[in-house]
């Protein structure tokens, strides 16, 4: 009888002590800490920032569009018509665009040359980031070696080859060229791009990027393929 009281009890003890070692490590584990240093938690809210002013700008963009289109519609519905359809096809790239920018040339390292070393071709993930890069501060009209950058461009690996549109990228050197908004917005990109990270980014490819001092008429072509709508459909009025 006592021999079964104690096991009992004894059975109880550990229990009890199995609940307070988890209760105890339960109050005392550590919360997952932000580990960011002060400076990448300021980047990330600029980050933040920026994208909440492109978008206050984009939605200011579209309510004017809609208050010319309704004064325009009552003077001149064709006119209008027309009008909106030209921004439409600027917009998305279908038409040759002028305006401020800058130029990048990308080409290989002069170690790369001196060396004797093989030149390799730009890496689809290496481009990518740099497109990022440029579109972070408000690179509104980009095209890559000749090739317009549009909404649905795609830029990847096809049989051991970066393409842009389906098109493969040249060997370096190849340029790129930026239009932005305006003269401020391109020295803003390219003082940005001069202290990036992006440079070390392309110098461990053995590329090296030079950019050119922002200009005031740059020519950025059209792009040239034929848009595919087929997912796209008309809506109806109620």
């Amino acid at each position: 009888m006592k021999k079964r009281i104690l096991t009992r009890f004894t059975v109880i003890m550990f229990v009890i002590g199995l609940m307070t070692a988890m209760q105890y490590n339960t109050i005392n584990e550590p919360d997952a800490r932000d580990t960011r240093d002060v400076w990448e938690v300021r980047q990330e809210l600029s980050r933040e920032k920026q994208l909440h002013s492109q978008l206050l700008s984009e939605i200011s963009t579209l309510d004017e569009t809609l208050n010319k289109y309704d004064v325009d519609t009552n003077a001149s519905p064709e006119q209008a018509l027309r009008e909106t359809a030209g921004e439409l096809r600027n917009a998305a790239g279908l038409t040759e665009t002028t305006g401020p920018g800058i130029e990048i040339l990308v080409e290989p390292s002069m170690e790369t040359v001196a060396l004797g070393f093989e030149i390799e071709g730009i890496s689809p993930d290496l481009l990518i980031r740099l497109v990022n890069e440029i579109n972070r501060y408000n690179g509104l009209y980009v095209s890559i070696d000749d090739k317009r950058i549009i909404n649905t461009t795609a830029i990847r690996d096809i049989n051991g080859q970066t393409t842009v549109n389906a098109k493969p990228v040249e060997m370096p050197p190849f340029s790129i060229k930026i239009i932005s908004e305006s003269m401020e917005d391109s020295e803003k990109l390219y003082n940005h791009l001069l202290s990036s990270r992006i440079l070390d980014d392309f110098y461990i490819d053995n590329l090296t990027l030079t950019v050119s001092a922002p200009k005031k008429d740059l020519i950025i072509e059209a792009y040239d393929e034929v848009i595919d709508t087929k997912y796209l459909q008309s809506t109806e009025e109620e």
